[in-house]
């Protein structure tokens, strides 16, 4: 927990104590139905939720904002970013069913009331959102081929309707179809432990 306060130091107690919960919770979880590497989940806080709440140092979003987690897992980044911005609204999808379990039993398990998580593929999506966003779940132009459908028309935000992925290693092959409009982030610039280098948000505008 302290690395979450270490990079937010203003949360709230609620969203304290929420955050303090995934930790049992997901240790449980994953005991049950493997959503987290065995080897990983003892970093639960800096590889999963940390890396999730990244996203946050690029981009405030507004309160009302509607943002869809594409390829969630067992709820990463929505369920750190939904208990963040507790008046946006999100949903989480995956195409696999026991994954979806796992991220509404967490949601639920510490009360987050701004999460809707259902086993969907993203090309039966049928939502508008202000922003998608993604944890390494494919390469960036098979992603905008399925995804660009929800992409909202409306703005509210600062930064422009887009998509919001965090990738690792080298992008230069994926971000070729849009060199002119994709915006990186390198993590490290915000995250000082060693495990956040080379990993990046890209922000691609739609």
């Amino acid at each position: 927990m302290q690395i979450i306060e270490k990079y937010f130091p203003h949360l709230t107690a609620t969203q304290k104590a929420q955050f303090d919960q995934l930790d049992a919770l997901y240790h449980d979880w994953n005991a049950k139905i493997n959503v987290i590497s065995r080897k990983d989940i003892d970093n639960l806080y800096e590889h999963h939720v940390l890396h999730s709440l990244a996203i946050a140092m690029a981009m405030r979003f507004k309160d009302g904002s509607k943002i869809l987690d594409f390829g969630t897992g067992g709820g990463f980044p929505g369920i750190p970013l939904a208990i963040l911005f507790p008046q946006c609204q999100f949903k989480l999808i995956d195409g696999t069913g026991k994954k979806i379990l796992v991220a509404n039993e967490v949601a639920k398990a510490i009360g987050l009331k701004n999460v809707v998580a259902e086993h969907l593929r993203g090309e039966d999506e049928k939502g508008k959102y202000d922003f998608i966003v993604s944890r390494a779940v494919m390469p960036i132009p098979d992603l905008m081929k399925i995804c660009k459908k929800n992409i909202c028309k409306t703005q509210q935000n600062a930064m422009p309707n887009g998509i919001i992925c965090l990738k690792g290693g080298n992008l230069e092959e994926e971000l070729k179809p849009f060199k002119k409009i994709a915006e990186v982030y390198p993590i490290s610039e915000w995250f000082q432990e060693e495990w956040f280098q080379e990993k990046n948000i890209i922000y691609i505008p739609c």
